[in-house]
C-alpha cells in the first residue's frame, strides 16, 4: 500500500515518494508570535502534528521543521502597547504556543526556528538573488524581480498577466513592476533593525520561510505545509525566491487545511468571533477539540460549534468506554478459545482498512470511522462467555495504535465516567443471565474498588459513587 497526498501545486492526489528512501523532509509554516494563537491556528497545528504521526506510524524517519515568525509589523506595535521589547514579546508568546498545542497533544518540532536567529542567512540568501539578477534595491528597499522567474503563480494556478491586472504600487514604495514583493525593508526610527549591505533594516516575510527551510532541510523538501491562507502570496513567493536562487525545486508535496468557521461564520476580529486557543481549553476539554478537528477531512472547512464538540465528546467517551471495557475483561480471559483466529482476522481487517483510509490523503474522519468499528467490535467481544487474552491484547494494541496516530489520549486508570458504569454494568447483568457468577463478582470488585456501590433491586441495578 501507498500513501497519496493530494498535492496542491498539481491539483490532484500523487502517490507519495520522498526524496531519500525511508526518510521525509517537512517544513510547515508556523505562527507569527505577537500574540495568543487562535483556534485557526490550532488546525494546522493539529493536522500535520498527525501527518508526521502517520508518517512515522508507517515507517519514515520524519525531519519536521515548524518556524515562528518573531519580527515584523504586529509584533513591533504589541511591543509599543505592551511596553516591551519585541524579542521578549516573542518569548513570551512562542512560550504560549507551545503550551497551548501541547494541551492538544500536539509534539514539539525538530527544530523551531526563528527569524532573528536565521539573520545572517536571510541577507546571504537576500544577496544571492541580487547577484543572480532576480532581486534589485531601491535606496534600502530589496525586491523581488517577479517576472524573473517563469513560473510564477503555478501554485495559486493563476497566470501573471492575470495577476499583474489586480496589482498596484502603492505610496512609498519603489519597486519597478506592482507584482514585484518586499525582501528587505529600511527600519523606521526606533524600530528594531540590523545592519545589511543595504543598510538598516529587517527582512520582508516570504524570504523568511525560504532561508529556514533551505537551513533546516536542505534545497529541495518533501513536503510544504501550512493553511489554505498562505497558499497565495506566501507560498508562491516562497517558490519563486528558492527555485530562483536554488536552480531546484523547492517542495515535491504541498499540503494546505481548510479555514475554520465559528457557528457557522467566518471567524474575524470585526465580528467579535475571535476564538483564542488560550480561552478554549479553558472552557473545552483541549482532547475532544483534537478529535473534533480530526473528524473533518484537514482539506475541507470545518465548523467549531458547542453542537459539533458535544457530538465529539461523546463520539470520545464511546471509544474510551470500549478501551475500558477491555481492560477490566482482560481480567478474566483465558489463554484460549475456538474462536480466536475469527477475532483475530476482523481486528486486521479493520486495521487494514484504517491504514487504507488513512493512506488516502490522511483521511482522518475515515480513520475515525473505522476506530468506532473497533470500540463497536471490542464491545461485542467482551459480551462472550469466554474470551481470550490473546484477542483482548490484540483489540487493545490496535487501538492504542489508532489512537496515538490520532494523537488523542485515552486514559483507562481515570475516574470512571457515566457510560462506562452501565457498560460495565451492562455486561454484569449478561454474565448473571449466563451463570457466569465469577465474572460478575469480578465486576462487582472493580467497580468498587472505583467507589461505584451496585445495589440490585426488583427493577434492576443501580448505582451511586462511594
Amino acid at each position: 500500500m501507498s500513501i497519496k497526498i493530494y498535492n496542491t501545486l498539481t491539483r490532484q492526489k500523487e502517490v507519495f515518494k520522498p526524496i531519500e528512501e525511508g526518510k521525509v523532509k517537512m517544513y510547515v509554516c508556523g505562527p507569527t508570535v505577537y500574540n495568543y494563537i487562535h483556534i485557526g491556528n490550532a488546525r494546522p497545528a493539529i493536522v500535520f502534528d498527525t501527518v508526521r504521526r502517520y508518517l512515522e506510524y508507517r515507517g519514515y524517519d520524519v525531519k519536521y521543521v515548524l518556524n515562528f515568525t518573531d519580527v515584523d509589523d504586529k509584533l513591533i506595535k504589541a511591543a509599543n502597547e505592551l511596553g516591551m521589547e519585541v524579542p521578549d514579546v516573542a518569548d513570551r508568546f512562542i512560550k504560549a504556543y507551545h503550551e497551548d498545542v501541547r494541551a492538544f497533544g500536539v509534539r514539539k518540532a525538530d527544530s523551531h526556528p526563528r527569524v532573528t536567529e536565521t539573520m545572517d542567512d536571510i541577507i546571504e540568501f537576500i544577496q544571492g538573488l541580487i547577484d543572480g539578477g532576480y532581486a534589485y534595491e531601491e535606496k534600502g528597499d530589496v525586491y523581488f524581480k517577479t517576472r524573473s522567474f517563469d513560473e510564477y503563480g503555478k501554485l495559486s494556478h493563476q497566470s501573471i498577466d492575470e495577476l499583474r491586472s489586480g496589482a498596484r504600487i502603492e505610496v512609498g514604495e519603489k519597486k519597478h513592476d506592482p507584482l514585484d514583493f518586499t525582501l528587505w525593508k529600511p527600519a523606521k526610527p526606533g524600530e528594531i533593525a540590523w545592519d545589511s549591505p543595504w543598510g538598516k533594516g529587517r527582512p520582508g516575510w516570504h524570504i523568511e520561510c525560504s532561508t529556514m527551510a533551505k537551513k533546516y532541510l536542505g534545497d529541495t523538501i518533501d513536503i510544504h505545509a501550512g493553511g489554505q491562507d498562505l497558499s497565495f502570496p506566501h507560498h508562491e513567493n516562497e517558490i519563486a525566491q528558492s527555485e530562483s536562487l536554488n536552480g531546484k525545486t523547492f517542495a515535491n508535496y504541498w499540503m494546505h487545511n481548510g479555514y475554520i468557521n465559528i457557528e457557522n461564520e467566518k471567524m474575524s476580529k470585526s465580528q467579535g468571533n475571535f476564538v483564542l486557543v488560550h480561552d478554549v481549553i479553558k472552557e473545552q476539554n483541549p482532547n475532544v477539540v483534537r478529535f473534533f478537528m480530526l473528524s473533518v477531512h484537514y482539506r475541507n472547512p470545518i465548523n467549531f460549534s458547542k453542537f459539533l464538540l458535544d457530538s465529539a465528546e461523546n463520539g470520545l467517551e464511546r471509544i474510551k468506554s470500549a478501551r475500558v471495557n477491555l481492560s477490566h475483561r482482560k481480567q478474566a480471559s483465558t489463554n484460549l478459545t475456538d474462536n480466536d483466529e475469527e477475532w483475530l482476522q476482523k481486528i486486521e481487517e479493520l486495521k487494514d482498512k484504517f491504514i487504507t483510509e488513512m493512506d488516502d490523503d490522511f483521511n482522518t474522519a475515515n480513520a475515525i470511522s473505522v476506530l468506532f468499528d473497533l470500540a463497536k467490535e471490542g464491545n461485542v467481544y467482551v459480551q462472550e462467555s469466554h474470551t481470550s487474552e490473546k484477542v483482548i491484547d490484540a483489540f487493545i494494541q490496535t487501538m492504542d495504535d489508532f489512537i496515538n496516530i490520532l494523537g488523542v489520549e485515552i486514559d483507562d486508570n481515570e475516574k470512571l465516567l457515566d457510560d462506562e458504569i452501565e457498560s460495565l454494568i451492562e455486561e454484569r447483568n449478561q454474565a448473571r443471565k449466563n451463570r457466569n457468577f465469577a465474572r460478575a463478582d469480578q465486576i462487582r470488585d472493580e467497580l468498587k474498588e472505583k467507589n461505584i456501590i451496585l445495589e440490585d433491586t426488583p427493577q434492576g441495578t443501580r448505582w451511586k459513587r462511594g
